[in-house]
Parts: structure tokens; sequence; C-alpha cells
């Protein structure tokens, strides 16, 4: 494991998920690793994903099939490497022939069973609804497909802790102000609060996603080598509007597609909207007609009906897509590039421009493997076959019967949420103790000091927000006073590992 010098082999701007994982394979590599984030791990874009692993079932449509196949093997990787954070997920699909006929989605079904190896997921299959569902009534035909479901948030964090285990220096709340090249390194000068300090790197990756192109000018002072194209993707949260454990994938009479996904038991996740966006990243913000489209679709479809009123959440997040063309939002590519910038004798400079979350392991390793020619020491790929921390098991059910069996006294709805959230991490959590009281003071709905602590000093969460919308979503569950309170609670505590 290298250790943290002040020269390290690699210096990552950005802490959300290409950002990460590129830290995380390059630590293993055996390479000296530094990752500087502004603001929390997954602090913008990596956490207001849909949550889904998928292969993207509408790029089909615009003939992306490699995109596609290689989201796919993803798919299955991440399902396998973090089974306690991921699942699978059935969707089903109504019938809308007005929008697009059963032959036409029925071959791009059979193109998304076939196009990969498929060993966790079952086939699609044709379905009738029933006449009491939860669908309007005239809706009674459609399809049902596989796709995995992600906790995105956590999945950035979970990857950092690899990252750490293998050495890298992972710095949250720490920007990069300045970096420059210096006969064959980099010096960048980096600031945490009111402290600045110096790292020297021998080369640096620009993977700040929505923030990828302004780096260029405002800390690199150059041009950048290609603009990207921010499209805003807005999500409600509702009461759950259907029962079951299936998501829905409904057709918008605009061509687009929708996702009602079941989310955290009691509630339902709703989006995605595409919007050009042209302001700061960091002020995305859902608008009054986003919320009325996602509406709009759920009440077309669902006997529910759901109104502004009932939304109890809603995020927003900037998508730095490749600026391909000047087409819709929702056709631009969700591909990714790398840019390297390495003139003879000087320290090379990567950027990551696009990606998606399915896909971030693979865009990592081709960063690293790009990367490899600088540094002939480096290992080979390697993450393909590794489990992220807490996701060192086979079976998630039987991982819970087995916290059951040795924490019999933890709540079934605390048990299931550990076994959920950190998988084999959870024993770390409760270990020495013996009943509730030993997880320390109720902070709010089922967050105990235990848990708090321990996410405070192994996952770098500083505040309230850090620990009840990224590290969980228990933000859902707790009243304005219990923020308050769990605020009071972490000004006492000043841990933050490194």
């Amino acid at each position: 494991m290298p250790a943290v010098t002040d020269i390290q082999d690699l210096v990552v701007i950005g802490g959300g998920i290409n950002g990460v994982g590129i830290a995380l394979d390059a630590a293993g590599r055996g390479l000296g690793v530094t990752l500087c984030e502004m603001g929390d791990l997954a602090s913008a874009t990596s956490s207001r994903s849909s949550k889904l692993a998928h292969g993207g079932l509408r790029y089909l449509e615009q003939g992306a099939f490699r995109l596609v196949r290689e989201a796919l093997d993803e798919r299955e990787i991440l399902l396998r490497n973090a089974p306690h954070i991921s699942r699978p997920l059935r969707f089903r699909l109504p019938l809308n022939p007005a929008l697009r006929p059963a032959w036409q989605i029925r071959a791009g079904l059979f193109l998304y069973d076939h196009l990969a190896r498929r060993h966790r997921l079952p086939p699609s299959r044709a379905l009738q609804f029933p006449p009491d569902g939860p669908l309007q009534a005239d809706f009674h035909r459609g399809f049902e497909y596989a796709d995995g479901w992600v906790d995105d948030a956590r999945l950035v964090v979970l990857i950092a802790m690899a990252a750490r285990r293998h050495g890298a220096e992972i710095l949250p709340r720490t920007r990069c102000i300045g970096a420059r090249r210096h006969n064959d390194l980099w010096q960048l000068t980096l600031q945490q609060g009111e402290r600045r300090f110096e790292r020297q790197a021998r080369a640096l990756v620009n993977a700040a996603g929505p923030w990828v192109s302004r780096l260029f000018p405002e800390v690199l002072h150059k041009s950048a080598p290609r603009p990207i194209r921010m499209v805003k993707g807005s999500h409600i949260v509702v009461p759950r509007i259907h029962p079951g454990d299936e998501a829905y994938i409904l057709q918008h009479d605009d061509g687009r597609i929708v996702f009602v996904i079941p989310y955290e038991d009691r509630f339902s996740l709703i989006g995605t909207t595409d919007v050009d966006y042209d302001g700061d990243p960091a002020d995305a913000a859902i608008s009054a007609a986003e919320i009325d489209y996602l509406l709009a679709v759920v009440n077309r479809y669902f006997r529910v009906q759901t109104a502004p009123g009932d939304l109890v959440w809603h995020y927003a997040g900037i998508r730095p897509l490749m600026a391909e063309s000047s087409g819709s939002a929702q056709s631009a590519s969700r591909d990714y590039s790398l840019v390297l910038d390495a003139p003879a004798g000087a320290p090379p400079l990567l950027s990551v421009f696009g990606g998606k979350l399915t896909t971030y392991r693979r865009l990592a390793e081709s960063a690293c493997n790009r990367l490899r020619a600088f540094f002939p020491g480096a290992g080979p790929a390697w993450t393909r076959h590794a489990p992220l921390p807490g996701g060192d098991f086979e079976d998630l059910a039987i991982f819970e019967q087995a916290l059951t069996r040795d924490y019999s006294w933890l709540p079934e709805t605390l048990r299931h949420r550990f076994a959920r959230s950190y998988g084999t991490l959870s024993r770390q959590i409760l270990a020495g103790c013996e009943n509730l009281d030993g997880l320390g003071e109720r902070l709010g709905a089922d967050l105990y000091a235990g848990e708090a602590d321990y996410l405070i000093q192994q996952e770098w969460a500083c505040c309230a927000e850090d620990i009840l919308w990224r590290r969980s979503k228990l933000g859902l569950r707790f009243t304005p006073a219990e923020v308050a309170r769990l605020e009071a609670w972490i000004a006492t505590r000043s841990a933050m590992p490194s």
C-alpha cells in the first residue's frame, strides 16, 4: 500500500462516481493517489440520479448498441460486487400503441435480453394487467423486464472507502484552487476550510462532472478541449402510488419515458426530466413545469391521482453530457470520452467528459489503462471481481438471517436497513452491543449515536445533510426538530478520516 506523500502519482479532482472509481482503480494498481472534492462525496450529480443500474432500454432507439451492451455487462458486475446496496428490479411497461407498437417494444426487449450475458436476471415477458390493478382501465397489456437498482450516493462512498483501503488519500470539502505544470510534475494548491496546502502529482485527472469544462479556465488557466452539454434531470418523491415491489416505465406523449420506482418502503420515486441547462450546476433545482410534467404522465397511467401538494421530496441534478449534436436533450449521448493532454516531457492531464452511473467501473478502468503508459510499474486491471466494502457475501437474505441470529435484539426495520446499507460492515457498527441501548442515544427516526459516530469516523460525514440524504435517506423520516438535534449532536464531534 503506497504511503501518502506530498508527491503523488495521481491527483483526482472530483468526488463523484467517476472520480472515486478512478481513484480506486489506480490505488489498487499500486499508485499513490489523492482525491479532492470541493463538497461532500456524491454531493452533486452522483446522488441525484434515478438510482438505476441499467443498460438503458431507450438508448436502443438511438442505435447506441455498444453503450447498452457495456452497461448491461456492468449492471451484472455491480449486482455481484455490491449486493447490499443494489438489487434486481422488475419493470412493467404498459403498452400504448399510439406511441410505440407492440412489435417495436418486443424487438427492443429481445435485444435487451441478449446483448450481454445475463446471469442474475430473468428474461422479459408479455403481461396482461388485471382490471383491478393500479393502472387505469385502458392499460391492460404490456411487458415486464428486469434491470437493477442501486443506492447511488452509498455506491460513491463505498468506492471511496475501498480506495482508502488501498492507500488513497480521500479529501472531501477540499477545493483545488490552482494547478500548473512545472517540469515533470503538477503543482497543486488545495484549500480545506481556511487551510491551504500543496500537493505534487505525476498525473492529474479532471473528473469534476458538471464543472469539468469550467476547471480549465478557472484552475488550469487554459481552454477546455471540448464543451459539455448540461442537461438537468429532476425527480419527485411521493407516497406510494402502487403496491408491489416492481417499478413501472411509462411512455409520455412526447416519446420520453418516466420511471415510477418503489422507494424507501413507503414512497414512489418518479423521474426523470431532460432539460437543457446553462446556469451554475450548484444552483440546479426542479421547476414547477417539471413537476407538472412528471405528475401528468403518472396521473395518465395510474388510478391513484397525485398532486403537487403530495410531494415529500424532490431533487435535480446536472448530467454533463458530451456536446455532440444540437438535437433534443433526451437524445444526447450518455457515452463518455477520455481526453488525454500529454505534451512531450510534461505530466499528463486526463479529463472525463460524459458517462453514466452504471458504467463507472468500465470508465475508471479505461482511464487507468490510458494512464498506465506513464506508470510502467502499475498493475493490470483488477476491479471486475472485487466486492465493494460490505459486499463480501453471496445472498442478502441469508446474510440478513445471520444478522437476525447474532443480533436478535435489533428491531426488524433497523436490521433490514443495516443489511441493505452496510452489508457486512454492519458488524463494525454493532460491535460490542448487547442490546439497543448499546447503540447509544436515539437521534431521530431509527438513527442512533453508534451509527452516526461510524458515519463521521469512517464515511466522511460532517453534517446532518450528509447523514440524512447521502449516507442514508433518513431525511424522509426526520422532523425539523430532529434535524436540528442531530446537527447539535454532530457539532460535538470532530473526527474526519483522510
